[in-house]
Formats: C-alpha cells, sequence, structure tokens
C-alpha cells in the first residue's frame, strides 16, 4: 500500500524561487533513489511560487518519519552543492538580454540564467565547478557592467550588491561605469554623431559642384558610428551561436552599401542605433523608478549607546541599539517607538497616502521579543518620514534586513522572472527570425522567376529584412512587465514577476481570509442587552470589573468597550475569581456570587434558570454572528453582552470596487462557525461564505477552484500561507511587518489597507491591456510592411516605420509608470 506526503519546496530549499527549477528535480531523483519511495514529484507550483514536492512512498519498507528527515537532509545537501545568485546590471537592449541568458549557461557550472532589460540577471551554479566572483568576472567578460564592481575587482572577497542593505546600494548604482566613451550616454552620442554625419554628407551630395568622394566619407563616417555597437552586439551573438536583430540589420546596411545605396544603408544605422539608445533610456527609467526604493533610507543614523550618542552608518546599527530620530527626517531602521509621539509618512513603503500616528509602546520587552507582534501604532520602518515629533526608535533588524531592504531584493528578483506572454515572444522569435532569414536569401533570387536585375531583388531582399525584424516585439512584453512591477513597487504593492501580474486581472474569482483580512481581527463590544429593571451602566460596570481580572481577548474587549461607554472606571470590588474552562467566570461582587459567561453555563450550574425573554435575546445574537456573554449576579439576570470580530470600514468600499472591475465571484473562508461567518459576508457584501474550514479545507477548497479556471487568496501570509500558495495568485495583506507574507505571497500589499487590491488588479489589467497593444501594434507593422517592402516601399521608408513602431511600444509601455487606479478606501 502507497501512501504519500507533502512537503513545501521552500522549507526545503529555501533559495528555490519558481517551479522549474532545477534543484527541484534534483531532489526528486534523490528520494526516488531511495528503498521504499516509489516517487517523488513537484505539486502546485508555479513561475513565482515552487509549491510542494510529492513524496510517495511504501510505509512497510519506510516510515513517514524517516522520509520526511531524508527530504530535509538532501534539501540541505543541494543547497550546499547548488547555488542562486542575482546581480545587478546596467540596463540593457531585450535581445542583448536573451543573448546573456544563453552565453552564460555556456559558461562551465552555469546550470540556467536569466536576464532582464531593465538590468538584473539570475543565475544557478554548481557550487563544486564554479563560485559567485567567477561569475561575476563571466558577465563582465560578456561586456556587462556590474555597478560596484570595477572590471579588476574579481577576487573572491567581493560580494554582489544585492547581499547589501539599501543604502549599500545606492552607493553601487552610482559607481563610475566603463560603458563606453562617454559612459552611460556613449550609444546616444553615436547615434546623434552618425545622424550628423549622414546629414552633412546628404546635403554635400546635393551639391553638383564637389566630388561624390567628399560625401562618401560623411557617409562611411555615419557608417562606423552607427554600427559600432550594433557590430559588439552581433558578433557576441554569432559567437553564441544566435543570429539576432542587430545582424539583421548589419546585412541590410552592407547590402545597401555593395548597392551604392550609402545614404539609405546610413538611415538605416542611425535610426537603429536611436531606437536602440532610446530603449536603452526607457529601460533605465523604468529601473531607476525600482532604483528609487532603496534610494530612501539615509545612509546614516544617529545613535545613542551606553548613555552616548554618536552619528553611525546604518550598516552599523546592531538589534537592540536605540536610534534618535528628529522631526521631519527619515527614519533609518526597521524598529518600535520607545519614546514620543509623532505622525510618520509611510507612503514610500507602504503607498498609505495618509500620515500614520506613532507612539510609544507599553511593555519595550515584550515588543523586542515579539516584533512581529507590535502593533501598528507602533511600528516603524526604514525609509519613512517622521512627522514633527521627536522619536526614539528601538531597532529591530539590521540593515540588511529591513522591509525595505527586502523588498529592494525582491523586486530586483522579480525583474528576471518571465510572464507567460514574454515565454510566448521568446519562443515566436526563435523560429521567426530563421524563418525571415530564410525567406530574405529567396527573394534575392526572384530575377530567377520574374525579369529584373538582381540589384533590384536583392535591395528588395534587404528592406524585407529590414521590415521583418521583431525589434517591437522583443520590447513589447517586458517593458510593460517592468514599467508595471516599478509603478506598482512604488504604490506599496510588491508583484513578483510577470507572472502574477498578467494572471491576477485574469481571474474571476477570489477569496478572502475573514479574520484580519475582511475584519479588524480583534473581538469588538457591539450589543448591550439589559435586563428588565436593570440598566445599562450597571451591566457594563459590573462586566467591566469582573473581566479587567482576565486576560483572554473576549475579556479585554469587554473591557475596552465598557471604557468607550462608560464615564471613568468601574469601582466595584472583585475578589474570589474563579475560570471555568471553555464556559467563563466566577467571581464575587457585593458579597454575592456572580457567573459571567456562555449561556450554557447556566444549564450547568444550580440557581435561577435563564429567563425566556432573554435566552431569545441570547439567540437571535447568536444567530447573527455574535459571541454572547450572559451575566447572573446571584439569582438575578443582569443582561447579554454581544461580541463580534467586526468588518474593517474599508471592506465594503473595496468590495464594491473589485465588482465595478467585472470580479462577481467573490468567497470568505473562515474556521469561524457558519453564522459568523455569514454575518460578516453580508456586512462587507460578499454573497458566498464558507465557514467551519480548518486549514486543509481552506487548502482543499482553494485547489478546486484552482483546477476550475483559477483564484486569488488574499490573506496575512500567516496562517494563510499553505492556502495563497496554492492558489493561482496569491495575495498577502500588511506585509511591510511579516516576513512569512512577504516570502509567501505572489503579489504583497505592503500597507494593511485594503484599497490596494483594487488598484493591483486594476494594474494587472492595464499592462495586459498594454502588452496586448504592444504585440497586435508590432505584429501589425511587419504583416503590413513585408508586403509593403515587397511592392516597392523603399528602405528608407521601412527603416522609419520600423524604428518608430519600437519607439512607440516603449513609450506606450512607459504609460503604466503614470497608473493611478481606483485608491478610493471608502
Amino acid at each position: 500500500m502507497t501512501e504519500k506526503t507533502k512537503i513545501e519546496v521552500s522549507v526545503l530549499l529555501p533559495s528555490v524561487k519558481d517551479a522549474h527549477d532545477g534543484c527541484i528535480q534534483r531532489l526528486g531523483d534523490l528520494l526516488k533513489a531511495k528503498g521504499g519511495i516509489e516517487d517523488a514529484h513537484p505539486s502546485n507550483g508555479t513561475e513565482e511560487n515552487p509549491g510542494e514536492i510529492c513524496i510517495h512512498f511504501d510505509p512497510s519498507r519506510i516510515s513517514i518519519r524517516e522520509v520526511r528527515e531524508l527530504a530535509h537532509r538532501y534539501g540541505v545537501e543541494l543547497h550546499q552543492e547548488f547555488g542562486h545568485l542575482t546581480l545587478k546590471t546596467q540596463p540593457m537592449h531585450a535581445h542583448k538580454a536573451q543573448t546573456l541568458e544563453f552565453r552564460l549557461r555556456l559558461v562551465p557550472g552555469i546550470l540556467d540564467a536569466s536576464a532582464s532589460p531593465i538590468g538584473a540577471v539570475t543565475v544557478e551554479f554548481d557550487r563544486r565547478v564554479t563560485d559567485e566572483a567567477s561569475i561575476q568576472a563571466s558577465v563582465q567578460k560578456l561586456g556587462i557592467s556590474l555597478p560596484g564592481i570595477h572590471e579588476h575587482d574579481n577576487g573572491a572577497d567581493h560580494s554582489d550588491c544585492q547581499h547589501e542593505g539599501p543604502e549599500k546600494q545606492h552607493q553601487c548604482s552610482h559607481t563610475h561605469n566603463h560603458d563606453g566613451l562617454f559612459g552611460e550616454q556613449s550609444e546616444l552620442i553615436f547615434a546623434g554623431l552618425c545622424g550628423a554625419m549622414l546629414l552633412v554628407g546628404w546635403l554635400l551630395s546635393m551639391t553638383p559642384i564637389l566630388s561624390p568622394w567628399i560625401s562618401w566619407i560623411f557617409y562611411l563616417t555615419a557608417y562606423v558610428l552607427g554600427a559600432w555597437y550594433p557590430t559588439r552586439e552581433a558578433f557576441e551573438n554569432i559567437k553564441a551561436g544566435r543570429f539576432e536583430i542587430d545582424f539583421l540589420m548589419l546585412v541590410a546596411a552592407v547590402g545597401a552599401a555593395t548597392l551604392g545605396q550609402w545614404a539609405e544603408g546610413a538611415l538605416l544605422l542611425f535610426l537603429f542605433s536611436l531606437g536602440h539608445s532610446l530603449e536603452h533610456y526607457a529601460m533605465g527609467r523604468a529601473r531607476r523608478a525600482i532604483e528609487a526604493l532603496a534610494e530612501l533610507a539615509p545612509q546614516t543614523a544617529l545613535v545613542r549607546r551606553n548613555a552616548t550618542t554618536e552619528e553611525l552608518p546604518v550598516e552599523q546599527v546592531q538589534v537592540g541599539d536605540i536610534v534618535i530620530v528628529k522631526p521631519d527626517e527619515r527614519i533609518p531602521s526597521d524598529g518600535f517607538v520607545l519614546k514620543g509621539e509623532s505622525s510618520v509618512n509611510q507612503a514610500p513603503i507602504t503607498g498609505e497616502s495618509i500620515p500614520v500616528d506613532k507612539q510609544a509602546v507599553n511593555d519595550p520587552n515584550s515588543a523586542a521579543e515579539n516584533p512581529d507582534r507590535i502593533g501598528a501604532e507602533s511600528r516603524v520602518f526604514a525609509g519613512t518620514i517622521n512627522g514633527s515629533g521627536a522619536l526614539e526608535i528601538q531597532v529591530t533588524k539590521l540593515a540588511s534586513e529591513s522591509s525595505l531592504a527586502r523588498v529592494v531584493k525582491l523586486v530586483s528578483e522579480a525583474e528576471t522572472q518571465k510572464s507567460p506572454t514574454q515565454q510566448f515572444t521568446d519562443k515566436f522569435e526563435r523560429y521567426f527570425v530563421p524563418v525571415v532569414l530564410a525567406f530574405v536569401i529567396l527573394l534575392m533570387f526572384a530575377g530567377l522567376v520574374i525579369s529584373e536585375p538582381f540589384s533590384q531583388s536583392f535591395y528588395r531582399a534587404m528592406a524585407v529584412l529590414v521590415a521583418a525584424s521583431p525589434c517591437a516585439l522583443a520590447i513589447a512584453t517586458p517593458s510593460a512587465v517592468l514599467s508595471g512591477v516599478a509603478c506598482a513597487a512604488r504604490s506599496g504593492v510588491l508583484v513578483k514577476g510577470g507572472g502574477p501580474l498578467e494572471k491576477l486581472g485574469t481571474l474571476g474569482t477570489i477569496a478572502f481570509d475573514k479574520t484580519g483580512t475582511l475584519t479588524e481581527g480583534k473581538p469588538r463590544l457591539t450589543d448591550i442587552v439589559a435586563s428588565q429593571g436593570i440598566s445599562e451602566e450597571r451591566l457594563l460596570r459590573v462586566a467591566s470589573a469582573v473581566e479587567r481580572l482576565s486576560d483572554h481577548p473576549l475579556a479585554n474587549a469587554v473591557v475596552e468597550g465598557a471604557k468607550e461607554r462608560l464615564k471613568g472606571d468601574s469601582d466595584l470590588q472583585v475578589s474570589n475569581v474563579e475560570s471555568i474552562t471553555g464556559r467563563g467566570v466566577k467571581a464575587t461582587v457585593d458579597g454575592q456570587p456572580i457567573w459571567v459567561g456562555k449561556d450554557k453555563l447556566f444549564d450547568e450550574i444550580e440557581g435561577a434558570p435563564m429567563p425566556a425573554e432573554l435566552r431569545k435575546s441570547n439567540d437571535m445574537l447568536k444567530a447573527s454572528g455574535r459571541t454572547t456573554m450572559v451575566l447572573r449576579h446571584g439569582d438575578t439576570y443582569l443582561g447579554i453582552l454581544g461580541l463580534m470580530d467586526t468588518p474593517r470600514a474599508a471592506a465594503k468600499e473595496m468590495i464594491k470596487n473589485i465588482r465595478q472591475l467585472g470580479i462577481n465571484r467573490m468567497i470568505m473562508l473562515s474556521g469561524d462557525n457558519q453564522q459568523v461567518a455569514d454575518a460578516v459576508a453580508k456586512a462587507v457584501g460578499i454573497d458566498e461564505a464558507l465557514g467551519d474550514l480548518m486549514p486543509d479545507d481552506k487548502v482543499k477548497t482553494i485547489r478546486q477552484f484552482s483546477a476550475q479556471g483559477g483564484i486569488a487568496m488574499v490573506g496575512d501570509g500567516v496562517n494563510d500561507a499553505p492556502a495563497m500558495a496554492n492558489a493561482t495568485v496569491g495575495i498577502a495583506m500588511g506585509a511591510a511587518g511579516s516576513d512569512v507574507a512577504l516570502e509567501t505571497a505572489d503579489i504583497a500589499l505592503m500597507a494593511d489597507d485594503l484599497s490596494q487590491l483594487p488598484f493591483a488588479i486594476g494594474l494587472s489589467r492595464q499592462t495586459s491591456s498594454i502588452i496586448r497593444q504592444n504585440l497586435w501594434f508590432s505584429l501589425g507593422m511587419i504583416a503590413i510592411l513585408v508586403p509593403a517592402t515587397m511592392f516597392g516601399l523603399r528602405m528608407g521608408g521601412a527603416v522609419m516605420f520600423h524604428e518608430g513602431s519600437t519607439l512607440i511600444v516603449v513609450f506606450n509601455a512607459l504609460r503604466l509608470l503614470a497608473f493611478q487606479g481606483n485608491r478610493s478606501a471608502g
């Protein structure tokens, strides 16, 4: 008999980020080689989430404990054997990124590589063959500049910028790089000089008294300037065994020169190099929108240690240090307020538009021991801006581990994760370019079929070569995805790659966890039903006096609710408090016993039964989702208190905004009883609520919906981690304060703000729309230009339309950087 067990891949292989990583297959192979294990395969994985590994075993030969121990041991061995590295680079052209991926995979020891035009490279490598320093050197040898790492600095002691805190990354990003004679602007300057030489040559050719050789010299100079960068890239591509767009353009330019069409060839090189440099600029702009995150945190902090105060680099600030933040300064570290009150602008991290009031914690020792449980009113983040009050903050995280540093790191990793559409276009180009080359070669010999000289057939073939080159197609998807990721990050929404960014907007079903997501996450006193002849004030004073001596969450809710409604605290003397497990409490007030608890308690103790009218009120409150507490003083029933985890004020407006986006099926999942779930769902406007769910039940429900066409799961990222991992897209709220949420979710809403969800859905749909526009436009331009050049459109016209389409696609994608969406919180 075969049994199965599933283990989260993220537990076994912490550095693995997606289901296609080679280490998952290696882990499965190692497990299958062990006697008693029949199969081991990945399960529920996506491009952004590695999911689980499902292990089938024979319990008569190997126990489940041994299976899980083996999996953990093999995971540790693989983690020690295989590494994953993310490097920051200068922005590059889309095809240069593809070539870099291909050439890195040829380097000994590198098992897989992915590169982003916005400037990031991720590498999976075998530690037995190579190391991080060697990989950095290999990237630099391929002509890629790594900010902060000089070409001669390839020793093992140098670490990549991504391993540093945001301040160090900021320093790295501004380090001088050797990108050419004029630095980063070299390609644009070369393109401009090429255009100037072309213009001078053309004007001189219009002057009949001058020798044609003079204008030819200017055209030749234009050729050299315009072909300088494309030739370098084409040479790199050819060394890697690939024929890309740069090669096609050079062939067309050489062909034009061969036919004596120097002006048209120079125009081709000028517009191509200009388009390339502007594409480079656009990708740099998207990259700078993300790098702006790393520049938020100050580079120094005013630290008080042992009664002395000194200014230190933030990298030297330790956990437990006291940081002093003056008014209007940026907060340098994650931590909690130890002293002082102020409002803090958290928009740079969470996207919240209104400053949040901060106050000191009640118990600093407890806060230091449990930093994840610190309330939002006392928690602060690096990079946020202090208001008018001075604050003393106790540091809870190193600069390299702050929420800001983690966001920068995760966004950098997300840059290299390709969306489904981009994967499709990459495959399309792989086949399309060779087809174009074959077609162009056939066109060269059109003279064998129709009566025309070879020069005319050759010229037409070169024009078709320009028209059919998929430049716009290559940049259509990455430019939109990267602009979308940058816009989201700037607005407090962390999107881990193009996959979830595209998928979210296509889903028609969203599931919400109840507690802490749609509700406040803590019970509140909502109903007070006093018995006949008993005042509400007396009922509250007695209840508050008894419950003040209990630490139960419901007791705290009663005390807080009574404070809001009464003038001053209860002065009743309470003694002999006893807890009745699962039922309530018993105490003595004014010499008489008092019971506070569930209605069942009064069926079990001696004394007067609950009056019928009061029982009816109790049943009505329970039916509406309340948790009830009945009070009896001696033989007198004082009344009933109703408590409930109340819906968030913004929940109803958020649900309304999502419906306006066209998503009509929304489900609430809860571990509470069905009556409570129904009450909360009705209050916020959700039609379908599933209660009485254990964590495994939530996972099972999510899997069913995922199989039926996909579902997004919204939760707090802690208790809901398994359900989010199994959803098509997992969305965590309040992720700025939760490491688990940041790691688990495909999309993390940094603020505990429901209005960010409609924004994220709207951004996803806008991104998908722009991707479709770009794809149709780029493919449509090819479909129009190829026949046009075959029937007479000259190369100059084809060049202008071709390069114009590339720029239109790029700047259309950059519109996403200004996306606002519906941010109303109601």
